[in-house]
């Protein structure tokens, strides 16, 4: 008889000391979704419109609007540089203000992850927020919840410099709540971000563009939490 091969002992995972959350996507309506929406509009298509005023999201790269999540130029440069790009591509001159502002409705906060947050920390589990956003917007969306109450620390893209899915704004939020990679889970709505945050070591989770698949990311979060 052939010799069956011994089953591996499964791989035990050191316990969730701390959970990282994005913002736009997770606490409100997801930027992506009402990207599309704003697209037919425009009479193109959504990832047309995201990758001309957002860039290619799952990199990092020069593009306009990453320059300025990472603090490296100011709104209206960038505001200038993607209305050229605009005219380059043969879409006329979109201007990013108009898209924004467009985007700038509908943005309840979603109570329940609110909430969760604060389950979280009653239990001892350090919480933060990982972010790519600009400096001029800081003021609007910290105001949206009570970020003093709910979180250790904001990793703040335009702030550090850095901006997800880069390693290394995984990195830093670790070393910021002093938390190994292996030890912390991160809930985003871009899938391109969570898979940067799983090649770290942390384990990440999708929560897709709406309410009811934020809900259930939710409850694969603290399936993974126990």
């Amino acid at each position: 008889m052939t010799a069956q091969p011994a089953e591996l002992p499964p791989i035990e995972l050191p316990p969730i000391e701390a959970v990282f959350f994005d913002f736009g996507g997770v606490f409100i309506a997801s930027p992506f979704a009402a990207v599309h929406e704003a697209a037919a509009r425009h009479g193109i298509g959504g990832d047309e419109l995201i990758d001309l005023v957002f860039g290619p999201y799952d990199r990092d790269t020069d593009h306009p609007w990453h320059q300025l999540e990472r603090g490296e130029t100011t709104f209206d440069a960038a505001r200038s540089a993607i209305t050229a790009l605009s005219e380059e591509r043969g879409l006329g001159s979109l201007d990013p203000i108009a898209v924004l502002s467009e985007l700038s409705t509908g943005y309840d906060v979603r109570e329940f992850m609110v909430q969760a947050v604060r389950d979280l920390r009653a239990r001892g589990i350090k919480t933060a927020i990982i972010t790519n956003n600009i400096a001029e917007f800081g003021s609007m969306w910290r105001a949206m919840i009570p970020i003093d109450e709910l979180f250790d620390d904001i990793v703040d893209s335009s702030s550090v410099g850095v901006r997800k899915p880069d390693p290394a704004i995984f990195e830093l939020a670790c070393e910021r709540v002093e938390v190994a990679p292996t030890s912390a889970a991160f809930i985003d709505d871009y899938l391109g971000n969570v898979t940067g945050a799983n090649a770290v070591g942390l384990r990440g989770v999708w929560c897709g563009y709406s309410v009811d698949t934020t809900r259930k990311a939710l409850a694969e979060l603290l399936a993974i939490i126990g």
